[in-house]
């Protein structure tokens, strides 16, 4: 199979033997890919090593069969994007995001539009933990995994903006108290959530935690590196 100019960014790089580096690469049409980029670490490489960096708009051509395909051209598909600070470690965790909940050769254009809108905003957002939150909401929900934010679990009760609730993990909101296993959260936050309307801070980091506790059950045991090598600035600048 042949791949012309396709939109893509990459999501991750690594070394591979002296002179190639492995991607990840989330693009429009075939989502999250992995593909072999030869020679770009050499001094003839045809590929510029600073093009594949992430975070950048690309448009890029490979072609192979299997779980590894060659990666032939890439060029930029818009002026390169500066992220700094809590900017770029939001952004870097929402590239493990990807990584580590879509499947290879799934697509979804429409997280693809919303990804590169997010990176659009991240540089100059002053509400970053806000800006993350309904990212993870709105990637939940295109993989399957929407969140009933108005209306209790099972019941389908509406949910009541002065109430405390128990959320669990795949299951939803339960009126605090029925058990004990879950996180606490306000119903305001909920709503908050549901309407896309940013809360305060107290309901701010009661979402952090509900979302954590959300994607850690579809991320595996392991949960997120970010969660462990960024935890002190995460928890310190972005989401709560």
């Amino acid at each position: 199979m042949r791949v012309t100019q396709q939109p893509a960014y990459v999501l991750h790089a690594r070394a591979w033997r002296e002179t190639s580096l492995l991607l990840e690469v989330f693009s429009r049409d075939f989502g999250r890919v992995g593909l072999l980029a030869r020679g770009v670490r050499g001094a003839r490489a045809r590929i510029a090593r600073s093009l594949l960096e992430p975070l950048q708009p690309l448009r890029m051509d490979w072609s192979g069969r299997g779980e590894l395909p060659v990666l032939s051209a890439a060029e930029a598909d818009a002026p390169p994007r500066s992220f700094k600070g809590d900017a770029l470690l939001s952004a870097m965790y929402v590239n493990e995001l990807l990584v580590r909940l879509t499947a290879r050769s799934d697509p979804h254009p429409e997280l693809f539009a919303r990804y590169a809108a997010l990176l659009e905003e991240l540089p100059g957002s002053v509400q970053l933990a806000w800006t993350l939150r309904r990212f993870e909401r709105d990637l939940l929900a295109v993989l399957g995994y929407a969140l009933q934010l108005d209306a209790e679990a099972g019941s389908g009760v509406p949910i009541e903006a002065t109430r405390d609730y128990d959320w669990l993990p795949e299951q939803g909101a339960l009126p605090a108290g029925v058990r004990s296993d879950g996180v606490r959260v306000r119903g305001a936050a909920l709503l908050a959530l549901h309407a896309d309307t940013m809360p305060g801070a107290e309901d701010m980091a009661a979402l952090r935690r509900l979302m954590r506790a959300e994607i850690g059950a579809h991320a595996g045991e392991r949960g997120l590196q970010a969660w462990r090598v960024l935890a002190e600035p995460l928890r310190q600048r972005i989401p709560d």
